[in-house]
């Protein structure tokens, strides 16, 4: 086997134990997933390391094969709580993004949204006037300029599973930041698209 061949061996072997162990301990951190896999594996090359995007595949894999139906059902309930989400949050353009897009997640991470709005406040006046109970934090993107900054996060729990609200300024439609597992632009998915993806699972 060449070294390109056995390097790619060892990145696929690692993307696989780095998702079971993101499974069986409810980690969403990819990193610390990768590092648990390469300590256990006693592989110290960076450079033989999954990229966060094999992670995620072998993560979805894994689900499909291990899940199956309860994969479907799970991804399917979380894409129409998402839904029910996007048309309450309709004002600041929500965007779903995340593992309820990808179909790697379930109940216990839940759902991502972006909302875009020029004051924060205007979110947090929006979950006051739906008693809606939360709490607030930050999360952190690259942007392709290579700047980082922070923005608002507000969590709440609906239906059992957890929401959570990233708040970027409205500039952010045109300019989004990078998905920290594609490295690509964070575009999402509009509530027209999330509909069709339901509308295809219904159809098929």
């Amino acid at each position: 086997m060449s070294a390109r061949a056995r390097t790619s061996s060892t990145k696929e072997r690692l993307a696989y134990e780095a998702a079971r162990i993101m499974a069986e301990q409810g980690l969403s951190d990819y990193d610390r997933a990768r590092r648990k896999a390469a300590a256990r594996m006693g592989i110290l090359d960076r450079r033989q390391w999954p990229s966060n995007e094999a992670v995620q595949e072998a993560i979805l894999t894994q689900r499909r094969l291990f899940l199956g139906h309860t994969h479907e059902r799970d991804c399917l309930d979380l894409r129409e709580k998402a839904l029910e989400a996007m048309k309450t949050f309709r004002n600041f353009a929500p965007r779903l993004v995340g593992s309820a897009l990808t179909g790697a997640g379930d109940r216990q991470t839940g759902i991502e949204l972006l909302l875009f709005a020029e004051r924060p406040e205007d979110v947090l006046f929006a979950l006051m006037e739906q008693r809606i109970p939360w709490q607030e934090a930050e999360r952190g993107f690259r942007y392709p300029d290579g700047q980082r900054h922070a923005h608002p996060l507000f969590r709440f729990i609906a239906g059992g599973m957890p929401v959570q609200l990233i708040v970027l300024p409205t500039r952010a439609l045109r300019n989004p930041p990078l998905d920290s597992i594609t490295e690509r632009p964070l575009r999402g998915a509009t509530r027209e698209e999330v509909e069709r993806l339901l509308a295809s699972v219904d159809s098929a």
